[in-house]
């Protein structure tokens, strides 16, 4: 078996959580943070995965309504990690409700830019995120997809799409940032922008635009006439 302690630093959840921010990590990861520890058994890792393939059609919304006799049910899950689950849950409940009247709507890019400017403006590294939207266009939230290099970051449509079929997301607007400053969009900017509109039709989550957020300025694909 192998356990957490035992994969690369760089594979570790809780490290990447550290070095790169929670939105990075997949469900699965956050998940295995909070239990913390596996059993004789599992890791933590194989615990969370297992917790979340037996719930595969609500995934981790599945966690909303457990009760703690429903996860101590799982074996290695016992009361001490059923209180951390639930309290998590409920912190993450109270949460959504605090901030439901206060979510932000997207109604042109600018709105979309203004959200995303602040978390990934001053990034040294270029980071691809997608803003997921409800079907009114309220954002839902922000995962980080990946992470490049000083002048590239790398996403598939898999990652994207995925992260939007775990948040429902009716729509989504792909923003990266330029560490240069110039949001310009380079070639491959452009060609992964349509092979994302590409994968969005196919998924029935249309693709409503991709922001190049600069220093203070930023640059829309859509309006630039490169969405259809």
């Amino acid at each position: 078996m192998t356990m957490v302690k035992d994969l690369p630093v760089d594979d570790r959840p809780r490290e990447r959580l550290i070095a790169h921010g929670p939105g990075i990590l997949s469900n699965a990861e956050l998940l295995a943070i909070l239990l913390g520890s596996g059993s004789k058994e599992k890791s933590a890792m194989q615990l969370a995965q297992e917790l979340l393939s037996q719930h595969r059609e609500s995934g981790v919304s599945a966690l909303a309504s457990m009760s703690a006799e429903e996860l101590t049910a799982h074996r290695g899950i016992g009361n001490a990690k059923a209180a951390l689950l639930l309290a998590a849950v409920e912190l993450g409940k109270r949460l959504e409700q605090h901030t439901a009247v206060q979510r932000p709507v997207v109604r042109c890019p600018a709105d979309a830019a203004d959200y995303a400017m602040p978390r990934l403006r001053y990034q040294q590294r270029e980071h691809f995120a997608v803003i997921l939207l409800n079907i009114k266009h309220h954002i839902l939230s922000m995962p980080i997809i990946s992470i490049g290099s000083l002048t590239a970051s790398v996403a598939h449509p898999r990652e994207v799409f995925k992260a939007a079929v775990q948040n429902s997301a009716a729509a989504v607007i792909l923003v990266h940032n330029h560490p240069s400053g110039d949001p310009s969009p380079s070639k491959e900017d452009i060609s992964v922008t349509q092979q994302m509109v590409r994968a969005g039709k196919l998924m029935d989550i249309p693709v409503l635009d991709h922001i190049v957020l600069g220093d203070n300025k930023y640059i829309s694909l859509k309006e630039e006439g490169m969405i259809q």
